[in-house]
């Protein structure tokens, strides 16, 4: 078997091992039934928000730690994070050990940037894309088997919602073992570069094999302890202005951030959504609804990646996703203002899959603009964006110093919340569309 192949086999079969979490489609079900002494509102104001708060302050720490310790020991520790996260479900009750339980929950989401960019650090540039695939398909899959699995279990009554968390706990321990037989990375992008000059190119008239250049990546490669400590730092400054002074990387990558905060913010408090909209019900189908969400949101996901690719211009792919945005904040209506759960879960499987559809264009967007190498810089900048709008939605919308708004009012600002930026990116859309054609006239006339 290739090397690259035999990398990308075993951390598929470690991301795949990770998302084999049973027992997240009823966490909620499951907290409430288990600890009497914590409220549906305790719940939604004093313990998910953590998550979301932990996951900010974490994320910029995650992916500099993650270059300099070179990858593998972040996977290590986020499979600890999960294993510990399950550990606490099934053996403490209290209100202050659950918000412990979502702060390292928002470490372990933060460290996962170490599993995404692992691979770029262990294969050519060549199997960039085919690797990417086969680590996006293994979290997918796991995901698909963790849904499929947990309605099964529950359905035929083999298990209730705790002893779902032992499975989880399991896999989390399995991950984790999994992690150490990782090949370890010699190199990464900022803090331990193969040569610090081998990516500076000679001036002009200059030989690349000059003597003067060959002794200066000599002194390089044999005192690489010596180079400034500010070196790495400056390399990300560089990297992060150049893709952030291109008006085109800011635009879409605007639009992943709001798109990636509404997600985020749906998919925490929907169990508890639910559960106002069918207090009691007989059997939950959340365990099938993620599982169809998944399967769909794979689909169009390729099929994003299929229309996209050469075949939507910029403006095109932006009237497409203010159409489809203006779509979820509907599915998001819909989704809390039925009174039947059935048509609630259609709902959620729409947006979830309108969502899959707008993130990828909006990822391929931004990476057009981008050099190979910001790829991990850039995602990390806009997901930290996203997490800041979250955070500061949450505050308004959710927490008692805000709004405090009741679920189905929280559904409503964030169905709201889409309709908004739809309007927004379309009107940028049609001033743009006539500024371009403006600028052609004018040209044309000049001709």
């Amino acid at each position: 078997m290739k090397e690259w192949l035999k990398i990308s086999c075993l951390l598929c079969i470690c991301g795949f091992v990770h998302e084999i979490r049973p027992s997240e489609p009823y966490v909620t079900e499951y907290l409430l039934s288990s600890r009497p002494n914590i409220t549906q509102d305790e719940l939604s104001r004093k313990v998910y928000p953590v998550a979301t708060y932990s996951y900010l302050a974490t994320l910029v720490l995650m992916f500099i730690v993650t270059d300099f310790l070179r990858y593998k020991p972040l996977i290590i520790m986020m499979g600890a994070c999960g294993t510990t996260v399950f550990a606490m479900l099934i053996w403490t009750t209290s209100l202050t050990a659950l918000q412990i339980i979502e702060f390292l929950y928002g470490l372990y989401m933060a460290s996962e940037v170490a599993y995404y960019t692992y691979i770029y650090a262990k294969v050519d540039k060549e199997y960039y894309p085919k690797v990417s695939a086969h680590t996006r398909a293994a979290m997918f899959l796991g995901k698909l088997v963790a849904g499929f699995s947990a309605q099964l279990l529950v359905n035929l009554k083999l298990m209730d919602y705790k002893s779902l968390n032992y499975i989880t706990f399991s896999t989390q321990i399995f991950g984790t073992l999994w992690a150490f037989v990782l090949p370890k990375v010699d190199r990464s992008l900022y803090f331990h570069r193969k040569n610090y000059f081998d990516s500076i190119e000679p001036a002009a008239g200059v030989n690349s094999s000059s003597t003067e250049l060959q002794d200066a990546k000599s002194i390089s490669s044999q005192n690489t302890e010596n180079i400034i400590p500010l070196a790495p730092f400056k390399l990300l400054w560089s990297h992060f202005y150049n893709a952030y002074s291109n008006l085109k990387v800011v635009q879409w990558s605007m639009w992943y951030a709001i798109s990636l905060c509404g997600y985020l913010q749906i998919l925490t408090y929907i169990q508890v959504l639910w559960i106002e909209i069918e207090p009691n019900k007989e059997i939950a189908w959340n365990g099938a609804v993620d599982a169809i969400l998944t399967l769909l949101a794979a689909l169009m996901a390729l099929a994003a990646g299929y229309i996209h690719a050469g075949r939507l211009k910029p403006l095109q792919s932006l009237l497409v996703l203010s159409t489809f945005a203006a779509m979820e904040g509907g599915a998001v209506l819909l989704c809390c203002w039925t009174s039947n759960i059935y048509v609630s879960y259609a709902a959620y499987i729409l947006f979830g899959a309108l969502y899959a559809f707008s993130i990828t264009v909006a990822s391929a967007e931004v990476a057009r603009y981008l050099e190979e190498e910001s790829f991990g810089l850039v995602f990390g900048v806009n997901t930290f964006i996203a997490l800041a709008f979250q955070t500061l939605l949450t505050i308004i919308v959710v927490s008692n110093s805000g709004l405090s708004l009741d679920t189905r009012g929280q559904y409503t600002v964030y169905a709201f919340y889409y309709i908004a930026a739809s309007g927004i990116y379309f009107i940028s859309v049609a001033v743009e569309y006539f500024i371009n054609r403006r600028t052609k006239n004018r040209t044309n006339l000049a001709e």
